[in-house]
């Protein structure tokens, strides 16, 4: 790839062919088909859909330590042929990314993965000392090294007196902290949502309060310090409910959900599926329900994959054995362009909670096409029918409850900076 000058021809943007000027990696202008004047390369869209690159800020690429899993590499490429330009990677690794040096190999690893640029690398630091919830971690040091927020991940931390301090740190080194919102005493030995299907199953059941009850401690803590607070992976509808009330009175809380939380029931898992076993659990269609609701209202500020890939032998458990965790990144823009389709969501909606929202809470490079802005984009076939199978999935983790399900529209082409990645 070379950075170049070229106009991109007969786009789709908003039903309307438009043509898009690109100069040295960046938007020149994006105008009406046919309005460019430039002897710049030119290059056919006709038939593909126009966005902008997305960005995700929940993942997981298991380097270094649980390369099985996931590597960078592999990550960054599901990642690329998914349509994300800017990638945040949570610091569940081994060791965890609690120190500089850990961060440093990250961002080595993402360039050496695509040496002439690619999806860029947003490490994520961790709250505490090997997510243990004890020791504060040196945020000052991680966010020095590349991180641009601070998590303790999967590990929710029981401590309000050491995750007030958190939130107090993290806002001097200017990162807000993510919240996996969970009271660990209330999931002890839980892999599914509590309700008619855990019944049915003879499976412990996750309530809802367990997330809710962690909402409310974060929102009372943002409103007390005036600190912004994100939350990750909302799931259901009393967390809602909570947030909307938050944001009514002007705390600082942001939010987000994942495509599964949007498409998917526990009905998913009636069948002991444990590609369909994740945290939080999935739950009712009246919490789907309320989601979706709340990301057109914007209660909901974003979305984001939580990419968890395992390798297949760590799925073959029982399922309460079994490790939690969806693969998203591949399937994550073709399940949410469906709800574009179907009505529930409209394309502008789509942009916000993948494209502009995110990048405007965490500080990322955005694309809105206005001149100026990095070329970061997509060309989206909207008529290649495509099955999710193991092959045709760039991530090692093929751990989807969506495998053999198919799919129609898919990203063709995404540039980052001007450059054709893929």
């Amino acid at each position: 790839m070379s950075q170049s000058s070229f106009v991109l021809e007969n786009v789709l943007w908003h039903d309307a062919a438009h043509d898009l000027h690109v100069e040295n990696g960046a938007v020149k202008e994006l105008v009406p088909a046919g309005s460019v004047a430039s002897d710049a390369k030119k290059i056919d869209g006709k038939g593909m859909l126009l966005l902008p690159a997305l960005t995700d800020v929940h993942t997981h690429l298991r380097e270094p330590g649980q390369e099985w899993k996931e590597d960078i590499a592999s990550g960054l490429t599901a990642a690329a042929h998914g349509g994300f330009a800017n990638i945040m990677c949570m610091a569940n690794t081994s060791p965890v990314n609690h120190t500089a040096a850990v961060t440093t190999l990250m961002l080595d690893k993402a360039r050496k993965a695509f040496p002439d640029g690619g999806p860029r690398l947003f490490p994520i630091g961790a709250l505490t000392m090997d997510l243990a919830g004890k020791d504060l971690a040196p945020m000052g040091e991680l966010v020095e090294a590349g991180c641009k927020a601070i998590s303790n991940d999967g590990q929710p931390v029981e401590n309000n007196e050491l995750f007030r301090r958190a939130l107090e740190y993290a806002a001097d080194c200017g990162v807000r902290v993510i919240d996996h919102c969970e009271d660990p005493h209330m999931t002890i030995g839980a892999g599914i949502n509590e309700g008619v299907v855990s019944s049915r199953l003879g499976l412990k059941g996750q309530s809802t309060c367990a997330e809710a009850i962690q909402v409310a401690r974060d929102v009372i803590l943002s409103e007390y310090l005036k600190i912004p607070v994100h939350l990750a992976h909302i799931s259901c509808r009393e967390s809602l409910e909570i947030i909307r009330s938050a944001k009514e009175r002007g705390v600082q809380i942001t939010a987000e959900t994942c495509p599964h939380y949007l498409t998917l029931t526990e009905e998913a898992t009636a069948e002991y599926d444990t590609n369909a076993k994740v945290n939080p659990p999935l739950r009712t269609q009246d919490d789907v329900d309320a989601m979706r609701e709340a990301v057109r209202t914007g209660v909901i500020d974003m979305l984001a994959t939580d990419h968890a890939p395992h390798a297949a032998h760590e799925k073959e458990h029982p399922f309460m054995q079994a490790p939690n965790g969806i693969t998203g990144l591949d399937t994550a823009l073709p399940v949410t362009m469906k709800l574009v389709e179907d009505g529930i969501l409209s394309i502008d909606d789509l942009i916000r909670l993948w494209c502009t929202a995110p990048a405007k809470t965490f500080g990322l490079p955005c694309n809105t096409f206005a001149p100026g802005d990095p070329a970061d984009f997509i060309l989206y076939d909207p008529k290649e029918f495509w099955v999710v199978s193991e092959e045709t999935l760039y991530s090692k983790g093929k751990n989807t409850p969506l495998l053999g399900t198919t799919m129609l529209g898919r990203c063709a082409a995404l540039y980052v900076g001007g450059h054709s990645v893929i």
